[in-house]
């Protein structure tokens, strides 16, 4: 195996004429390729224009204008797959939103009281939004409400609007639950299903270039899949045979992961009916299929091959199996705690973490300076300022650089469709044909990019605001400047000045990364039990061991593809370090690889071999989370070895990640 396997730096730093817009720009502009979904632009059509039309029918437009706002609230939020996460996804945003358009409607008109409360909304939000992904739409939710009910007069008494919020959001919800009958276990199903497919594409790539990529596709259809399914049992009482045929489903693929690194090390393609098999395999899922399997695989030779057919063969086995021992599958992760256990961790974690604390703080500072402007200085529809504040600050939502100048873009091109919307278009039922068919675009829109959302999002908003506020054509104007004044405050004070932006963390991040890999190789090759109980709790625990790892390298490669995109010094560090990402993920592939051949009859490595690698991993990683850069790394000389080690990939992956760091690379 070659040490000088290498992966183009998808870096944000532009590689052609000087004149030519940055890589990172030309990224969020470029539309991508997901498929429009049909469905949520119906039903996101339907949720907003609907309102509209009663409010006209009841002669109260401003009402039906605010249920339209909470839907579409529920509009954007709707992104989780399984039915129960949905309802998680819509409802409990929603009931974050009403509070704080309670709070805003309260402090409206109470000058530098309504900035105080504000500016500590926004620290709760900040903090909110570190938990987790419904808690994050939660704390926007909660944040722009606030702004919106402090920002514009709305009806009175003060709990018309959350009232009236909340209906546009459950109505989105009650549409949604609609195909519920009729899909009950469809997704979750459907995503074990493809992880098998992406499995397949995988092994159809093994020995070629391709198969580093196709097999990240592998971890994260994994993630997405046991999220699903462990995430309904723990909200199902009792033995659900349908879950656990699922679950059943999904942990047999495991040893099929595991397999690829091992025949993918031998540098030539497998057979074409292995990746069929596995297609197969995912169409059974799917379709339910119970009939029992005839595979006709080649005959396999080495260590490699006889885990694959070893494991190919059990999972065709399990996946057919019409009723699964419901005491026998066990939650190769765990099984999530109840959730009342799971939100007390949350909440502890928040108080105690650094870095939602830092965030709470960095948005706090934004919004309390956003009010502070727009409460000394007279702008036009100055909510909307820290209405961009907040949602170009999200931290889980990418770059802030990158969403400040493309949410600029967005909003002109939005400001387009609202300018021709508002002008030409009268007042009246006609809004509701126009709200149908901008509605649906948000949905189809979302899925290609950030700009693409906000040039949807934008002429909405406008469309409503006009409903509330009757100003016509001459909010064009103060929208643009409104977000313009936004970015400009995001990007000076939450980025330019903010001391973390200029010392970024991601060494750190891939240091302990590298510490998981050292752990990883010595819970493969230390010591085995010598009962069966012993070795199947070792086998548990290396399988929980590789999984965690995997889902962190994930994690770690998606924060320096974030930290790519920013201007130097933070994405000329990313870039620096980005080998090294991808050396650490090789390291893992080529330790599991190890671990399956001794498992089908290689000779295992010997115990100091196994410390000498462990050692090493262990100094890179302190190497790494004391350097700024890889060139202030001082790499050991290569170890030595037998050739024939099943630790030889394992060795050859480290002198690789060790050039990295040579002076010269």
């Amino acid at each position: 195996m070659s040490t000088e396997r290498t992966e183009q730096i998808p870096s944000g730093r532009p590689r052609h004429h000087a004149l030519a817009p940055p890589a990172w720009l030309l990224k969020g502009l470029r539309p991508s390729p997901a498929p429009i979904p049909w469905a949520a632009a119906a039903r996101a059509g339907v949720a907003m224009a609907t309102p509209l039309a009663v409010g006209f029918a009841l002669n109260e437009p401003e009402y039906g204008a605010l249920v339209s706002m909470g839907a579409l609230s529920g509009v954007i939020g709707d992104t989780a797959d399984a039915y129960r996460m949905r309802i998680l996804n819509i409802a409990v945003p929603q009931l974050f939103g009403a509070v704080g358009v309670a709070l805003g409607t309260l402090v409206f008109g109470h000058g530098w009281l309504a900035v105080g409360a504000l500016t500590l909304i926004a620290l709760v939000s900040g903090m909110i939004s570190s938990i987790g992904t419904v808690a994050s739409v939660s704390g926007l939710l909660l944040l722009l409400n606030a702004v919106i009910g402090a920002g514009l007069p709305l009806p009175r008494p003060w709990w018309t609007a959350p009232l009236l919020l909340t209906a546009g959001g459950l109505f989105v919800l009650l549409l949604t639950l609609l195909g519920w009958p009729l899909r009950g276990r469809q997704p979750e199903r459907v995503a074990v299903a493809d992880t098998y497919r992406s499995l397949a594409d995988a092994l159809e790539a093994a020995g070629g270039p391709e198969y580093d990529e196709r097999r990240r596709r592998v971890t994260h259809a994994l993630n997405h899949a046991y999220d699903l399914v462990l995430g309904r049992r723990a909200r199902v009482h009792g033995r659900s045979p349908a879950l656990v045929r699922m679950l059943a489903q999904l942990n047999v693929v495991i040893p099929l992961v595991e397999a690829a690194p091992a025949v993918h090390l031998r540098g030539t393609p497998l057979p074409p009916e292995i990746p069929a098999a596995v297609r197969d395999l995912a169409q059974a899922v799917e379709g339910g299929r119970t009939e029992r399997p005839v595979l006709d695989l080649p005959a396999p030779h080495t260590p490699a091959e006889r885990a694959l057919d070893a494991a190919l063969r059990h999972a065709a086995a399990i996946v057919h199996l019409p009723d699964p021992d419901l005491h026998n599958v066990d939650d190769r992760l765990g099984r999530p705690a109840s959730l009342t256990v799971r939100a007390r961790r949350a909440v502890r974690d928040m108080m105690l973490s650094r870095a939602s604390w830092r965030y709470g703080l960095r948005l706090a500072l934004c919004i309390g300076l956003a009010q502070c402007l727009v409460s000394l200085v007279p702008v036009e529809r100055s909510y909307w300022v820290a209405l961009t504040v907040t949602f170009v600050l999200k931290p889980d939502f990418g770059s802030v650089f990158s969403r400040a100048v493309l949410r600029a873009l967005g909003t002109a091109a939005g400001l387009v469709m609202a300018a021709a919307v508002l002008s030409e278009v009268p007042r009246g039922w006609w809004d509701v044909p126009v709200m149908v068919v901008l509605a649906a675009l948000i949905p189809a829109f979302s899925v290609k990019g950030y700009a693409f959302q906000t040039a949807a999002i934008t002429p909405v908003i406008l469309l409503l605001s006009d409903l509330l506020n009757h100003q016509g054509f001459d909010l064009i104007r103060p929208r643009l400047l409104d977000s313009l004044i936004g970015c400009a405050i995001t990007l000076l004070f939450g980025y330019l000045l903010w001391p973390e932006s200029w010392r970024t963390r991601i060494g750190d991040r891939l240091a302990d990364t590298v510490d998981d890999a050292a752990r990883y190789v010595e819970r493969a090759f230390g010591g085995q039990p010598d009962t069966e109980a012993g070795q199947r709790a070792a086998r548990t625990a290396r399988l929980q061991a590789r999984r965690r790892i995997y889902r962190d390298m994930s994690g770690v490669r998606n924060e320096f593809q974030r930290a790519l995109t920013e201007p130097p010094p933070t994405g000329a560090r990313a870039a620096a370090w980005w080998p090294l990402v991808v050396a650490v993920e090789r390291i893992v592939d080529a330790t599991t690889a190890a671990r399956v051949r001794v498992n089908h009859g290689a000779e295992p490595p010997g115990a100091e071999e196994v410390a000498t690698v462990i050692t090493d991993l262990r100094a890179l990683a302190e190497g790494v989370r004391n350097a700024d850069n890889p060139s202030q790394l001082r790499p050991s000389a290569p170890p030595s070895g037998d050739a024939d080690s099943v630790l030889a990939p394992v060795r050859q992956e480290l002198a690789a990640a060790r050039a990295i760091a040579s002076p010269g690379h």
